[in-house]
């Protein structure tokens, strides 16, 4: 819930993206990997990965979600000098990516954005992977930024009409001919100010205020069988169960709190569960 970017898995068809693509040269430049740079995630891909996750002491599932972002690290070639020329800058609650060229702003553009339960990451970032024609939900362009607990970036889209809504996975998305006015300007090392309203996910236990996320947890669970109640955003004991109930499936420890290791499982079992591959 507090952690976006999709999770990379085998998936029936395969993943692709650019993000995959750039899993696959940092586990090759870690010696992991020996396969394509293709941005397919396949059997070898998954395979490398678990070797990575064995090596840095992860769950070795196979699925490249935060932590294992976060192992594998950036890469040292993405250690860019900062492009002075342009500074992009987004605005998750207006919904607008604005272009600036030494100080001037020269354009601005609406975007989509990431839902609450999958944000986009607010801080100061810059450009370090460009992609052109990467297709399908990533569009027509797509420009990383050095987040590195997610795969996120600024990229086309094969659905316009989601341009300007809260929708996405964690990373922006522009409308197809806006993103190669962008792309076609900056260059890497080019900056990026993302602010907003921070998500910062509250523990969720016995006694907290009900509230919108303690619906979403209800939700996600009932969805997956282990809680039977009324979705009404209180935390009382038949949600600490189905919670315990999960993170003893899950291998957490049991202790009936929704922090930060029950959030992030309990996304990507629900990724898992949907289907969801949306960047």
């Amino acid at each position: 819930m507090l952690y976006a970017s999709r999770y990379l898995r085998i998936m029936d068809p395969l993943m692709q993206g650019p993000d995959i693509q750039y899993i696959q040269r940092r586990l090759t430049e870690l010696g992991f990997y020996k396969g394509p740079v293709d941005g397919v995630y396949g059997p070898e891909t998954r395979d490398a990965v678990i070797r990575a996750q064995q090596s840095f002491g992860l769950l070795t599932d196979g699925i490249v979600g935060p932590d294992t972002y976060n192992a594998i690290g950036l890469s040292p070639k993405d250690e860019v000098t900062v492009a002075p020329e342009y500074i992009i800058a987004i605005d998750t609650r207006t919904l607008e990516l604005t272009l600036s060229r030494f100080g001037r702003q020269v354009a601005a553009f609406p975007v989509a954005v990431g839902t609450p339960e999958t944000p986009t990451p607010l801080g100061d970032w810059k450009i370090i992977q460009k992609t052109e024609n990467p297709g399908g939900p990533f569009g027509v362009r797509w420009m990383r930024i050095n987040c590195p607990w997610g795969g996120y970036g600024i990229h086309g889209t094969d659905n316009e009409a989601s341009i300007g809504k809260p929708v996405s996975h964690g990373c922006v998305r522009m409308h197809n001919s806006d993103v190669i006015r962008v792309y076609d300007l900056v260059a890497l090392g080019t900056r990026v100010k993302i602010i907003g309203d921070a998500f910062t996910g509250r523990l969720l236990r016995i006694g907290v205020d009900p509230g919108a996320d303690v619906v979403r947890v209800q939700q996600i669970l009932q969805m997956l069988g282990y809680y039977r109640g009324d979705l009404d955003g209180f935390y009382g004991p038949v949600t600490e169960a189905a919670v315990i109930n999960f993170q003893r499936d899950q291998g957490l420890s049991p202790d009936g709190i929704v922090g930060p290791e029950t959030y992030d499982r309990l996304q990507l079992v629900n990724d898992l569960a949907l289907g969801d591959r949306r960047p």
